[in-house]
């Protein structure tokens, strides 16, 4: 199955909005809520933007991808020289790389991944019988 890029496109465009829009409202949400949106919105990001590039890949691989980029940009946060954390002080540096290594990181990205993951794989079955 080959993916829509303009959908995809458009999807990503959403996903990043509605990441930042979860920073700015932050203190609307409920704690548990704040905690793990923002960084599931940012996996459901590269994921989305996985499957808006490789677009004829199947689902698990853009997955699987996504979960290992996302796992290598965290630990990447376990280094913290001068150099790279002058980036990281920028708006983009930041956004991209992240400040420090949580554990609970890991948990956010695997949920948002999950989220796009069954998301895609229920619209694909849906659209077969259809």
């Amino acid at each position: 199955m080959k993916r829509s890029r303009p959908f995809y496109g458009l999807l990503l465009i959403l996903v990043i909005g509605l990441g930042l829009l979860s920073r700015r409202l932050s203190f609307w949400l409920p704690d548990g809520v704040n905690t793990y949106l923002g960084d599931a919105l940012w996996a459901a990001m590269i994921f989305t933007g996985f499957a808006f590039l490789f677009n004829r890949r199947n689902t698990a691989v853009i997955a699987a991808a996504a979960g290992l980029y996302c796992i290598l940009t965290e630990c990447s946060q376990l280094y913290q020289a001068a150099w790279i954390n002058e980036v990281r002080e920028t708006t983009a540096g930041g956004l991209v790389l992240g400040y420090g290594f949580l554990w609970s990181d890991l948990i956010a990205y695997a949920m948002g991944i999950t989220a796009c993951t069954m998301t895609e794989l229920a619209a694909k079955k849906r659209s077969a019988f259809q």
